[in-house]
């Protein structure tokens, strides 16, 4: 694969750049109620040297009812100050599942302005597999600033989506499995309806992984758009559960090119309660 320190890190390219005075790494692990995993548990156990714990349901914004929501900038501003993660630093963020939450913070960083942020491909897992160096210090954390320009062009509300669905100038790509896509299974959280937004298409989050959970090249998943039926010539919005695997595809999308993207934030934990806008059932 190619090393790109705007989207998509090597473990090679970590290892080798893992003393520079000037990279972050953060661990972004996070896990469904369901997988029985204490992301802080296992952090506190084994991390990569100089690892911060990247906390998605404490940085978020906690005055919303939907969960782990784009927190404030003032409260992300600070958060990272605490983390010791600002101005002028390379910033790799990773995660224990392979390549899963850690997308989520990619994004997150470039809504907030921030550049220099890449997500480790093959994530904890394949540092671990190759038995690569991990440590259970807390690192040692110097204040940084941040100076953070929201590109708000980046994220959408319910009411956009609903506008991009309606007039289908937008491509809206779900992520998550296609058995819940179809409104064949039940949603893992309680109270919401089952199926899509009205004219999404379907990529699986795991579908642009490979068995490795490293990321498919930029080829592959291009055909795996357009086998979708995804119009990579219009701007795309993300979805999925909770604007968390939504993430995976907005990272494939950068990797592919195709830079016009934004996230739902709400996803499906959101529009999957709202009583007055439309679902579709079935395939695309």
């Amino acid at each position: 694969m190619n090393d790109d320190p705007k989207t998509l890190v090597s473990t090679e390219w970590l290892a080798a750049h893992l003393k520079d005075p000037d990279l972050r790494i953060l661990d972004a692990s996070w896990y469904l109620p369901d997988m029985n995993r204490d992301a802080l548990k296992e952090y506190e156990q084994s991390h990569i040297p100089n690892a911060r714990f990247f906390d998605i349901e404490e940085i978020s914004d906690l005055r919303s009812d939907l969960p782990h929501m784009v927190p404030p900038v003032e409260k992300f501003m600070s958060r990272m100050r605490a983390l010791g993660v600002g101005d002028g630093h390379q910033v790799v963020v990773y995660d224990g599942m392979g390549l899963f939450s850690a997308a989520r913070v990619w994004w997150l960083f470039k809504l907030m302005g921030q550049d220099n942020i890449a997500v480790l491909d093959g994530g904890f897992p394949k540092w671990l597999a190759e038995g690569r160096e991990v440590e259970d210090m807390p690192p040692v954390i110097r204040d940084r600033h941040m100076t953070v320009r929201r590109q708000n062009h980046m994220v959408k509300d319910v009411t956009q989506v609903a506008a991009a669905s309606k007039l289908g100038d937008h491509v809206i790509i779900d992520a998550r499995a296609p058995a819940r896509f179809k409104g064949d299974a039940d949603e893992p959280r309680p109270g919401l309806r089952a199926g899509h937004i009205p004219g999404a298409r379907n990529v699986f989050f795991a579908d642009v992984l490979n068995a490795d959970k490293t990321m498919k090249s930029p080829e592959e998943m291009r055909r795996i758009f357009e086998a979708a039926g995804v119009d990579l010539s219009k701007p795309a919005i993300t979805s999925c559960g909770s604007g968390v695997t939504a993430a995976v595809l907005s990272l494939a999308l950068e990797r592919m090119g195709h830079k016009n993207h934004a996230l739902y934030d709400g996803s499906w934990a959101e529009w999957g309660m709202f009583p007055t806008v439309p679902v579709e059932t079935g395939d695309a």
